[in-house]
């Protein structure tokens, strides 16, 4: 048996030194639209570049929704409602087939098992882009363009096949035997998931939706192929109302910007626990 490799300290440093300047790649860019959105347009466009704002204002929040003198308000709160069904509602069609077909291919043998689930995953591999103008005259034909039931659609093709993905290895985590016993004791098979596989898999399916909300939440390649009007706007579409011929209103837009995140940082938060356990299961056996 080979002995363990003990680590040295400088390797520990050299990694969270690493890790930092990753992370802070990472959230540089976010952080300058947070700072953006409380700072008045002129600073935007100060040279040399102006990082910590000067003039701190809420203007920008205000102008959002009609509030200031300065600009006509947006439908902000429609294009807010507009992506909370819209992510809400495939979220949980996902969630449902997801974790149907999740199971089946985690417990179940049938004949072309390997070449479908393949199939799943290679859906996954087109780009979303790619599907922009067949998915445009496809919809336009059934009539469904400019409608929230068409992106509901498209949202649901893209989210299923990771979320079947994602439950089917965390159902092949949970031993078998469990369920088995279950039904020995008098349980049927429905009874045996529901109140013996369905909570030891909890956690997994909470990471499968939250990460299906947000893929549909911040998505804007396709919504912004399919929708036109604000009856059916998404609030990432929603920022492209800020740009005109030959200026961008940069200080709304990073105010919009904050409001698109809120929403993702409070659902992340309030399902860290399970969205941890989730991504976690199965690396201790």
């Amino acid at each position: 048996m080979s002995a363990m490799t003990i680590e040295k300290p400088w390797q520990r440093w050299a990694i969270r030194i690493g890790v930092f300047l990753a992370m802070l790649v990472l959230t540089v860019p976010g952080l300058w639209v947070m700072l953006t959105a409380f700072r008045p347009n002129i600073e935007v466009l100060a040279r040399p570049a102006i990082w910590i704002p000067q003039n701190w204002t809420l203007d920008n929040f205000a102008r959002l929704f009609g509030l200031s003198a300065s600009q006509q308000g947006l439908p902000v709160a429609q294009y807010f409602i507009n992506s909370l069904v819209i992510s809400l509602t495939s979220t949980l069609v996902a969630i449902v087939i997801g974790m149907a077909g999740g199971y089946a291919f985690a417990r179940f043998s049938f004949r072309g098992k390997g070449p479908m689930f393949l199939a799943f995953m290679l859906s996954r591999t087109v780009p979303g882009v790619a599907l922009s103008l067949p998915l445009f005259m496809l919809w336009a034909r059934l009539g469904i363009i400019d409608t929230s039931f068409g992106l509901i659609l498209v949202y649901m093709a893209i989210n299923i096949p990771f979320t079947i993905w994602l439950t089917d290895g965390f159902f092949r985590q949970i031993p078998i035997d469990l369920s088995e016993a279950a039904q020995i004791d008098g349980c049927t098979r429905w009874q045996a998931f529901w109140k013996i596989e369905f909570p030891l898999a909890r956690s997994g399916l909470a990471s499968a939706a939250i990460f299906a909300f947000l893929t549909s939440w911040n998505e804007y390649a396709l919504a912004s192929q399919l929708t036109r009007t604000t009856a059916s706007k998404t609030m990432p579409v929603g920022l492209m109302d800020f740009t005109a011929q030959f200026t961008v209103d940069w200080t709304g837009m990073s105010a919009m910007a904050v409001l698109i995140i809120i929403p993702a940082l409070v659902l992340t938060f309030i399902v860290q626990k399970h969205l941890i356990a989730g991504l976690t299961f199965g690396g201790v056996k």
